[in-house]
């Protein structure tokens, strides 16, 4: 087998075919504000899976992953906002900025040999230090946030990014169904094989002869290349940023949720974390807006994780996938 369905079974592939086809006519029978909530699931999945790439495949630790998010979203919206670049071709600047941006953490932090809890502490330091550069820049808003034009809300502009919520439900759809494929292309290369030996020992890899340098490097890139895509959906979504909400921890925190919950280093883990989490999240919150609980939501994420970690530190997704048998096991076809 090979392809994005190598590994899978026969009734793992229908599963995900039923999947894809629920989630392409789900407009059709959703309301507004669950389509909203499906497009949030989506945006968390897609995070998830960026995430996932530099924890689950290549072993690195970031708690800083909203500072990829949030110098995407805020170079396509200023780009936009004062040079009228549309987004479709100021993503390609939102991509290098997070790039350049990961690159450097990754040159300070790999250089230096900064490992595990150490380099998750940089990365959180690099995003804080990137708030407060914001935060002070009249150019890009201040606290006061930066607002986007809302134009078109009913029409479909793609190079605009200006249109109706159905079109940003199919376009983030596109890129969770994009980030699958190329996190599994990525795997089943020499990189993910140098990525997961990186991974599970960090020593043996580089006595082996692979310049873990490199390969880390290359993760911390495509990680930060596809969070800065994320930040340019983000800001042409919500039509504003405040660098307090974007830039801060909690964001950080959110994108690690699904992963987690899915199972880090699975390539259906982020997708199944965010689509059990955010729904269930915001039904809790509906259930108690009368009793007014604010952060309930984020609790109900927190004590999910300590469950997650205490009954299935794999994540839900290994468990799925061998309770319906999803998966082919080692040295049998099907």
């Amino acid at each position: 087998m090979s392809g994005l369905f190598a590994g899978v079974s026969t009734r793992g592939r229908v599963l995900f075919a039923a999947f894809l086809a629920f989630l392409i006519v789900a407009p059709l029978f959703l309301n507004d504000y669950w389509l909203a909530i499906i497009i949030i699931v989506c945006y968390l999945g897609y995070t998830g899976q960026s995430w996932n790439l530099m924890l689950g495949f290549a072993g690195l630790l970031s708690i800083g992953h909203a500072l990829f998010i949030g110098v995407g979203a805020y170079t396509g919206a200023a780009l936009f906002v004062h040079f009228g670049v549309p987004p479709a071709l100021g993503i390609f600047a939102a991509i290098l900025v997070a790039v350049v941006a990961g690159s450097i953490i990754g040159a300070l932090g790999f250089r230096f040999e900064i490992r595990g809890v150490y380099f998750a502490l940089l990365t959180i330091a690099f995003a804080e230090f990137v708030r407060i550069m914001v935060d002070h820049s009249r150019w890009l808003g201040g606290t006061a946030g930066l607002f986007l034009p809302v134009q078109n809300r009913e029409g479909i502009d793609l190079l605009n990014l200006r249109g109706s919520p159905l079109m940003f439900y199919y376009i983030i759809l596109f890129l969770n169904f994009g980030a699958l494929a190329l996190c599994r292309w990525l795997l089943a290369g020499r990189l993910g094989y140098y990525w997961q030996a990186i991974r599970d020992d960090h020593d043996a890899a580089q006595a082996l002869g692979i310049n873990v340098f490199r390969y880390k490097m290359i993760a911390v890139m495509i990680s930060s290349a596809m969070a800065g895509v994320a930040g340019v959906f983000y800001a042409f979504y919500y039509n504003n940023l405040f660098p307090e909400q974007i830039f801060s921890v909690e964001q950080s925190v959110q994108v690690t949720f699904a992963p987690i919950v899915g199972g880090v280093g699975t390539l259906f883990g982020p997708i199944l974390g965010a689509f059990i989490l955010m729904p269930l999240g915001r039904v809790l919150s509906t259930l108690t807006e009368h009793w007014n609980l604010p952060g309930i939501q984020l609790l109900f994420w927190g004590i999910c994780v300590a469950g997650i970690v205490l009954f299935r530190p794999a994540g839900i997704w290994p468990w799925m996938a061998r309770t319906l048998r999803l998966t082919v096991r080692p040295g049998k076809d099907e």
